[in-house]
C-alpha cells in the first residue's frame, strides 16, 4: 500500500454507514506500549530509535489485521502527506514533526494505526465511525495481544504498563468519542458540560485533540484516569458519560426548536446559502457552516443520505487535503479561495432545504 493510494481512499470518519447516533461521529481507543529494557523515545539516542523503529515496524506490519498496510517512516513523507494523516486522525501532530527514527503503520481501511517512537515506543489506536466503544475495544485488545507475542512490553505488577508520561500508567488506555454538539454550543451550555465531565474524571478537547479548537462544534471526550481501573471499567464509565452528553444535546435541540425555531432554521438556511455562493471561506468558517448543515440533516431539513457528504467535507475542507488536491502548498488567502470553489461545486447539486418537514431525527 502506498501513501498515494491511502490518500485517495476516504477516511473512516467519512463512513456514516455504521453510525448508530448522528451525534457521535467516531469512537477511538488508544494504547501506549513500551519495550522492556529500552529507553523511552525522548531519551533514546538516534541509533537506538532507528533500531526500535525497525523492530516495532516488523512486528506490527506482520500482525494479521495489518496485512497490506501502509508501513512508512515519517521522514519519508512530505509535509502535506503528514498533515493529511493528522487531519484524518491517523497520526498525532507530535509524530508529524518527527525528523528521524519514527514511523507509522496504517491498516488498509484506515481503522487501525500504530505510531512508533512518538512519546512511547508504540501508540496503538483503533477508529470506528459512530458509537462503537465496545467493538473498538475488542479489536484493539486482540491486536495488542497479538503484538505482545512478539514484543516484550515494559510492565510492572504495581504500576501496570510503563509509559513515558506518568499520567498514562496503569492500563495506558485512552478511549474517546468525537461528538457533534452544535445545540449545546448555540445555547451556550458547553462550558457547563465541560465542567461536569471534568468532575467525572473525563476530559474534553477540540477536533484534533489537546490544544486544538472545537471547530464545527466537534469535541473529543476521553477518559483521564488510566491507573486503578480495568479497561472494561473505563469503557463502561465513558459509555455512560457519552450517553448522558447525547441526551443533553438532544434536549438542547428540542429547547432551541421550542424557543425560536425560525432563528435556528435561519442559521441553517444562511449556512446553506453561503456554502452555495461564498467566494472566500476559512477552514474554521467552513467547518461551522458544515456543522449547521449536519444539524439540519438531523432535524430533517435535508435528507439523511447527505450526511456522508458533510462528514467527508469535514475532512476534505482541511488545509492539508485542500492543498494536496491542488498538487502543492499555497498561501492561506489562496486556500480560502480554493476552499470556497470546492464547496460551491459540492453544494451546487445538494438537496434544497425543506423547512416544512422537521421530524427531529437523531
Amino acid at each position: 500500500m502506498t501513501i498515494e493510494s491511502l490518500i485517495a481512499t476516504p477516511s473512516e470518519l467519512a463512513d456514516s454507514a455504521s453510525v448508530k447516533t448522528a451525534i457521535v461521529l467516531m469512537t477511538r481507543v488508544r494504547l501506549a506500549r513500551n519495550l522492556a529494557g529500552q529507553p523511552f523515545p525522548g531519551w533514546a539516542k538516534p541509533a537506538v530509535r532507528e533500531q526500535l523503529l525497525e523492530t516495532c515496524r516488523t512486528a506490527v506490519a506482520t500482525a494479521v489485521p495489518m496485512k497490506r498496510s501502509l508501513d512508512v517512516a515519517i521522514g519519508e513523507l512530505g509535509e502535506l502527506e503528514r498533515q493529511i494523516l493528522v487531519e484524518r486522525h491517523l497520526i498525532s501532530r507530535e509524530l508529524s514533526g518527527a525528523k528521524s527514527g519514527a514511523g507509522v503503520v496504517i491498516s488498509k481501511d484506515q481503522t487501525i494505526s500504530v505510531m512508533i517512537n512518538e512519546e512511547d515506543h508504540l501508540r496503538i489506536q483503533v477508529l470506528r465511525s459512530g458509537f462503537q466503544l465496545k467493538k473498538t475495544w475488542s479489536v484493539i485488545d486482540d491486536l495488542d495481544t497479538a503484538l505482545e507475542e512478539s514484543l516484550d512490553y515494559a510492565f510492572s505488577p504495581t504500576l501496570g504498563y510503563l509509559t513515558a508520561c506518568p499520567t498514562n500508567l496503569g492500563t495506558a488506555m485512552r478511549a474517546s468519542a468525537m461528538m457533534h454538539l452544535p445545540a449545546l454550543v448555540i445555547s451556550n451550555q458547553m462550558e457547563k458540560v465541560v465542567r461536569a465531565v471534568n468532575q467525572l474524571g473525563m476530559v474534553v478537547r477540540g477536533l484534533f485533540g489537546e490544544g486544538s479548537d472545537a471547530s464545527g462544534s466537534i469535541f473529543q471526550i476521553s477518559n483521564q484516569t488510566t491507573l486503578g481501573e480495568s479497561e472494561e471499567q473505563i469503557i463502561k464509565r465513558l459509555q455512560s458519560v457519552l450517553q448522558s452528553i447525547v441526551e443533553h444535546e438532544l434536549n438542547a435541540r428540542e429547547k432551541l426548536l421550542e424557543a425560536d425555531a425560525a432563528k435556528l432554521f435561519d442559521k441553517i438556511g444562511r449556512a446553506y446559502g453561503i456554502l452555495q455562493n461564498g467566494h472566500l471561506l476559512s477552514s474554521n468558517e467552513a467547518m461551522n457552516l458544515l456543522s449547521l448543515l449536519r444539524l439540519g440533516i438531523d432535524l430533517g431539513v435535508f435528507p439523511d443520505a447527505q450526511r456522508c457528504t458533510i462528514d467527508r467535507l469535514f475532512i476534505e475542507a482541511q488545509p492539508g487535503h485542500l492543498q494536496y488536491s491542488q498538487k502543492g502548498e499555497c498561501e492561506p488567502g489562496q486556500r480560502d479561495l480554493l476552499r470556497a470553489v470546492r464547496l460551491r461545486s459540492e453544494f451546487a447539486n445538494f438537496a434544497r432545504p425543506d423547512f416544512n418537514f422537521t421530524n427531529g431525527k437523531n
